[in-house]
């Protein structure tokens, strides 16, 4: 099935600032619709390197939900697309940032270069390219803020490197896949894998069985909703604030529940569920949602509900079927996501280290920008020093209840 276009706002391009030439030839133009720009977007997020939540789908959908002003940038070299970086404009506090669309949500940022340019900008964009860019931002924010951007990412070393830069707090963890299941598993200890998958199911088994669920299209949104309502207990009981709970946030969630095309291997929201028979039928006690661009395979979120059948880990459980069948469907990196949790590193060998990239473009602007790497700073300590962060985890886990899980601050 084709992907679904989404509407997006056209406006003149001719009243929209354009930047002066760099003095290395590279052109920086600022765009306020992303409709100009589709046919050359579509055509650079075909590249592996680019990000899913840099896709043209994906941002459409936050886009029209949540209407923040646009300031996507185009670089150019000879009138061929260089890059794009689709930003939208936050304001909090009185500040402007400039961030990618829908970060609030996204687990790796890359923005969208031409394999050309990736080639070639070894020494990634250079001085006077960042001063462009900060003048086509001049008037419409304060700072640019890009955030969970890896410097390097499948094998290339990112253009958005050279750029001032603060270590993020949070890592991403990813397991490779090596051709065969089997061969997969021994980067994670294979025996202890298939002994604890042996366990799982004998336990549920015992109760009745179970089966793997991907969601067909009638049932993607009631099984997204019990993912909205398993969270918020989750993160109740940690004494955490629901990221899912606001309206436009669950709307734009449904509304990627229906962005794919088998034809390009994309799927932007895809709902997955472990879901159990006999003695307790039709429950449901893990949810996850994948996301799939090309082989690149991400769990934006997940949840469990462990009224039921705790003792047999059904949200690892589920992970394992989902790894497994991905295995037959030519996937070649399956990525949890960034927040560092045992069950992550459990099954991964590769851990990705993402950077928060800070350009100031106002006077106010250097000033957030002092404040916003030393806030930065402080949690990457925090989360570093793991008595320190597993004390702020228990303490926030009995403001909700005693025996609240505490693995749940993913991203703060």
């Amino acid at each position: 099935m084709q992907a679904q276009k989404v509407q997006t706002q056209k406006l003149d391009i001719a009243a929209m600032p354009v930047a002066a030439e760099a003095d290395d030839g590279m052109r920086v133009d600022i765009f306020d619709s992303m409709a100009p720009l589709e046919a050359e977007w579509r055509a650079l997020e075909r590249d592996d390197f680019t990000s899913l939540h840099q896709s043209y789908d994906w941002c459409a959908a936050w886009v029209e939900t949540f209407r923040y002003p646009l300031a996507l940038i185009r670089g150019s070299v000879d009138g061929r697309t260089a890059f794009i970086l689709p930003l939208e404009i936050i304001r909090t506090h009185g500040i402007r940032r400039a961030e990618f669309i829908g970060a609030r949500h996204s687990n790796i940022n890359t923005g969208l270069f031409s394999g050309e340019f990736l080639e070639t900008a070894e020494s990634g964009l250079s001085a006077s390219q960042q001063a462009e860019i900060a003048q086509a931002l001049r008037g419409r924010a304060d700072l640019m803020v890009l955030r969970n951007v890896p410097l390097e990412w499948r094998g290339r070393k990112s253009p958005l490197a050279a750029m001032p830069a603060v270590e993020n707090q949070n890592h991403a963890f990813q397991l490779p896949f090596l051709g065969a299941f089997e061969a997969t598993l021994k980067q994670v200890n294979a025996k202890r894998r298939r002994k604890k998958f042996k366990h799982q199911t004998r336990i549920l088994n015992d109760k009745g069985g179970y089966e793997y669920v991907i969601a067909a299209p009638d049932q993607r949104d009631a099984l997204l909703d019990l993912f909205f309502r398993q969270k918020a207990v989750r993160f109740e009981a940690a004494g955490l604030p629901d990221v899912f709970q606001d309206a436009p946030t669950q709307t734009v969630l449904h509304r990627l529940l229906e962005l794919r095309s088998e034809e390009r291997s994309y799927a932007a929201l895809e709902m997955h569920a472990l879901r159990l028979k006999g003695e307790h039928e039709g429950h449901i006690p893990a949810v996850a949602a994948l996301s799939r661009k090309g082989d690149h395979v991400i769990c934006q979120f997940a949840s469990i509900d462990e009224t039921l059948v705790p003792e047999a880990s059904p949200g690892e459980l589920l992970f394992w079927l989902m790894i497994e069948r991905l295995h037959r469907e030519d996937a070649a990196l399956f990525d949890f996501g960034i927040g560092d949790q045992t069950y992550k590193r459990s099954w991964c060998p590769m851990e990705t280290t993402q950077h928060d990239l800070i350009l100031p473009v106002s006077g106010v602007g250097h000033a957030a920008a002092f404040a916003q790497r030393g806030m930065t700073r402080t949690k990457a300590a925090i989360k570093a020093n793991r008595q320190l962060y597993g004390l702020i985890q228990r303490l926030r886990a009995r403001r909700g209840s005693s025996d609240a899980p505490v693995e749940e601050a993913e991203k703060d």
